[in-house]
């Protein structure tokens, strides 16, 4: 049929198979008063798209079109949007709905909210359509208008497109951890996660340090702003850092092989390491006295809240940020490259699937 009826997007047909990406058809929610149809321009590509569809998070429902880094146009608003006109360039993350009457909504949680929708493979309720929500690797991408976000013009789509997930999820806990001048925060991780929270915590004024087990990703971590690398491949790497780092932001997807006691001892009494990056399997064991040493804790978060999203929009505007990241046409092949350069880490730092009109001429 074709919009506005169906979209139609590069979908994964089984989590055996998850490289194997099909152009498709698929059926939206249905539209509602506060919606807002965004023709895509990009979209990035997330560590969770890889999580999703090779099954490491899980089963997920197929076929299934992810991606949840989108850049667009819009092309029509519900009767009730009063914060996007039709064209609008807009952005979307990883949540495309929350109930916005709950405590968490009502006080600027609304990433925690126990009904939310993420932008893929989560189901609407029979009111909004009764469909599993579908995501940005496709021609279209229907949203709420409070979770769809208006891009600074001086922000390239493509550099814009990652930071609608890789982008909020380093930069929220950094802001609720207070990190800015004076303090001394450590970075686990130079990766599509990684590289921005380098990024963000040293445009706060932070002092920031990067700890790595991949030693030539130095020269990067330093151009992003890092003051000093610690390969954490070498022997007592830590030992000179107790008591050191007064907020750790873990964004690595191998916290599975960590030995915790060394990183959490890096840490300034009452210190806290913070996880975004969500390895497929079990974090080491825990043992109460690993805390005790220096009344450290440990924790994690999930994405960000809009005015976070405008808050890190703003920083990244107006002290001209320039994430890394390498660009994709998105076909089937593109998609397959993408997800496995992903998966094999071998991207730097983050891709971006682009010339979707040539994908999508007939929309």
């Amino acid at each position: 049929m074709g919009y506005p009826d169906t979209f139609e997007g590069f979908m994964v047909q089984s989590q055996d198979d998850w490289t194997n990406f099909k152009k498709q058809e698929f059926k939206p929610k249905k539209f509602q008063e506060r919606d807002i149809d965004i023709e895509i321009e990009c979209c990035g590509v997330c560590g969770s798209d890889v999580h999703t569809i090779t099954g490491g998070w899980g089963e997920a429902p197929m076929p299934l079109c992810v991606g949840h880094e989108v850049i667009g146009k819009a092309v029509k608003v519900g009767d009730n949007v009063t914060t996007v006109k039709v064209g609008d360039r807009v952005g979307v993350g990883a949540q495309i709905w929350s109930c916005l009457q709950c405590k968490p909504c009502k006080t600027d949680n609304e990433n925690y909210c126990p009904k939310k929708i993420d932008t893929y493979g989560a189901p609407y309720p029979e009111e909004m359509g009764g469909v599993i929500a579908q995501g940005g690797y496709a021609s279209h991408i229907r949203a709420h208008e409070y979770f769809t976000f208006k891009i600074p013009d001086n922000i390239p789509s493509v550099e814009a497109a990652p930071m609608m997930c890789a982008g909020l999820t380093t930069f929220s806990p950094l802001l609720r951890a207070g990190v800015g001048p004076g303090k001394t925060v450590a970075i686990v991780g130079v990766g599509g996660l990684g590289h921005y929270a380098i990024l963000w915590a040293s445009a706060m004024g932070a002092e920031v340090y990067v700890l790595s087990h991949s030693p030539d990703k130095e020269a990067a971590a330093k151009q992003l702003g890092a003051k000093e690398f610690i390969c954490t491949k070498d022997k007592d790497w830590d030992k000179p850092y107790a008591f050191t780092f007064d907020f750790m932001l873990n964004t690595a997807d191998a916290t599975n092989e960590f030995d915790l006691p060394a990183y959490l001892g890096t840490l300034s009494v009452d210190g806290k390491m913070h996880n975004v990056g969500l390895p497929d399997k079990p974090l080491p064991e825990i043992k109460a006295f690993m805390f005790t040493g220096n009344g450290c804790s440990i924790g994690g978060s999930h994405i960000g809240s809009r005015p976070e999203m405008f808050q890190m929009l703003k920083l990244a505007s107006e002290k001209k940020l320039k994430p890394m990241i390498e660009t994709i046409p998105i076909s089937e092949a593109g998609c397959k490259e993408a997800v496995l350069g992903v998966h094999d880490n071998k991207v730097r730092y983050r891709y971006t699937l682009t010339d979707f009109d040539k994908a999508f001429p007939n929309r």
